[in-house]
């Protein structure tokens, strides 16, 4: 199959979105099939571009044997809702414009979403192209705003609505992450059930490798032997790390535990601001980190933290980091519920905590640094359970199943790929 992935963010850019696009797009092309990738320059999360990409407007290039198409995109930070619609709006426009010039006539087009105005790229060159629609929502928007305070419900949000409703309705199929996310959209949005398939996020065995070291990290660090509890990934409104800082200043009288905070996004300046407030000598922020770089720092803690706001829609969400936190077996305290909560509850790697609540996550952190057998025990559990239902290899094949399917009942419209300009 000839496959066209559009997708705002893609390496060397971190995070679940990246990650996932560019995990699954390789193991396409290692099954033989012909990948492009339509995606932005690099900017995520600082808002700047590399020197030589800011008065770009698109260049190709080659990873791992998929072909990377990028366009032109309004580079702001990951803060502040004008700009980033700005962004998201200059991304959809470069990438229908440029797109349909310059990409092969695919068998498939798969647009990821969040943000939504990807999704509508997604759809136009669907159409100028002639293949069917995959529509990936891996966040619920506008829902997700309104959770995070990021706007109120105002007209903006009414058209947000009348998109994801049309894209819902004009795809051919839609991919999610979780139960929980298809729920929400059939109810919310009228969608039969049989239309939504289910891909979860995944790990790459391969680099997330148990057998990894931390000591050099934990000794570069001068982290000693303390008790080193890790948070990897955005500091943004959704993730609450306010009260993992809070729980951070009422163990700060016993000095075993340190709190590592690895990344970047809208709140970290908050969080330092705070943490200096309070002056907390067991906190310690570091920026964001290559990807292969990122199984070291998790080598090197003792327990990972997986944190989100007290809202009924993140009881849905399943974050990426809860996967690799577990290949790397190392246990996870988990502050949602849902999906997420019946992993952990089911593999036995880690412990819930009810979100939002410093005293409880402060006392689960202090009983697992007093049974060190508990969290070796927790962690290999946790790495056996990830391979057997997260392995992104076989995640990757059921998604071509899914595409062949629709492949198939697209013929009677579509020529073969390789009969196609």
């Amino acid at each position: 199959m000839r496959i066209l992935y559009v997708c705002q963010y893609f390496p060397p850019e971190m995070g679940a979105p990246s990650a996932r696009v560019h995990e699954l797009a390789r193991e396409w092309v290692r099954s033989g099939h012909e990948v492009t990738v339509l995606t932005a320059f690099a900017h995520h999360p600082t808002g700047l571009k590399a020197s030589g990409d800011r008065w770009k407007l698109t260049r190709r290039e080659t990873l791992d044997g998929v072909d990377v198409l990028r366009t032109y995109v309004y580079a702001t930070p990951n803060k502040g809702t004008f700009r980033r619609m700005l962004s998201y709006a200059s991304f959809m426009l470069s990438a229908m414009s440029i797109g349909w010039l310059r990409v092969k006539r695919p068998d498939v087009v798969i647009a990821s979403s969040p943000q939504l105005l990807c999704g509508a790229a997604g759809w136009f060159l669907s159409r100028v192209l002639r293949a069917p629609l995959i529509f990936e929502v891996r966040d619920l928007w506008p829902e997700s705003l309104l959770a995070v305070e990021i706007m109120k419900d105002n007209f903006l949000i009414a058209c947000l609505r009348r998109l994801a409703r049309f894209l819902y309705q004009n795809c051919a199929s839609i991919v999610t992450v979780g139960q929980g996310y298809k729920r929400n959209i059939s109810s919310l949005y009228g969608i039969a059930p049989e239309k939504i398939s289910i891909i979860p996020n995944g790990i790459d065995p391969a680099l997330f490798d148990a057998k990894a070291d931390g000591r050099q990290l934990r000794a570069r660090k001068k982290w000693d032997d303390r008790f080193v509890v890790m948070y990897v990934g955005t500091h943004g409104m959704a993730h609450a790390l306010e009260n993992v800082l809070e729980a951070a200043r009422l163990l700060s009288p016993d000095s075993r535990f340190l709190f590592v905070f690895v990344g970047e996004g809208a709140e970290k300046s908050s969080l330092e601001q705070r943490a200096a407030q309070w002056q907390l000598r067991n906190v310690e922020f570091i920026g964001q980190q290559p990807k292969q770089a990122i199984p070291e720092y998790y080598a090197a803690c003792h327990v990972g933290i997986v944190s989100l706001r007290n809202t009924p829609l993140f009881q849905e969400v399943l974050p990426s980091k809860l996967f690799e936190y577990l290949a790397m077996e190392r246990p996870v305290v988990l502050t949602l519920g849902g999906e997420a909560q019946s992993i952990i509850e089911e593999s036995g790697a880690g412990v819930y905590v009810a979100p939002e609540n410093p005293t409880s996550l402060a006392e689960a952190l202090r009983t697992l640094a007093a049974d060190p057998a508990k969290l070796q025990a927790m962690g290999v559990r946790g790495r056996q359970y990830v391979l057997r239902n997260f392995d992104r290899r076989v995640l990757a094949q059921d998604y071509l199943k899914l595409m062949a399917t629709l492949c198939g009942a697209a013929t009677t419209t579509l020529q073969p790929a390789a009969d196609r300009a």
